[in-house]
């Protein structure tokens, strides 16, 4: 097997991340979030030490997503039968999702609610 340039490990890795986005409607739900909050986060102006918070907070989502993503279709490809260790594999991946999501929502909490609700009561 001939060994490809370290670039082609990005490559490969970039179209990971397409495919989740152009197949999986959740990972485009998270993308999509991750850009609002990115976006009130530069409206605010959170703080750098916020900024940690949230940017690892997207990256747990993201990468919990494409990990789900990958046991899919391994799971999928490997057992295209319902069997029950195929379910648990899938819910327990997806479950890895819920579970980052949350921790996000709960990291946008602590980070956004001063702050928005000093910009509400400014405006009230």
């Amino acid at each position: 097997m001939r060994r490809q340039p370290w670039r082609m490990a990005f490559r490969y890795a970039a179209e990971g991340v397409v495919y989740a986005l152009r197949t999986q409607v959740n990972m485009r739900i998270h993308a999509v979030v991750a850009l609002l909050v990115i976006v009130v986060g530069l409206t605010l102006r959170i703080s750098r030490l916020d900024w940690l918070f949230v940017c690892m907070a997207i990256a747990i989502v993201m990468v919990a997503e494409l990990i789900n993503t990958a046991v899919e279709a391994a799971v999928d490809l490997i057992s295209p039968d319902i069997h029950p260790l195929a379910k648990a594999a899938k819910d327990t991946a997806a479950g890895a999702v819920l579970l980052a999501a949350v921790f996000a929502v709960i990291i946008g909490i602590f980070v956004f609610y001063r702050p928005l609700l000093t910009l509400m009561s400014q405006l009230l």
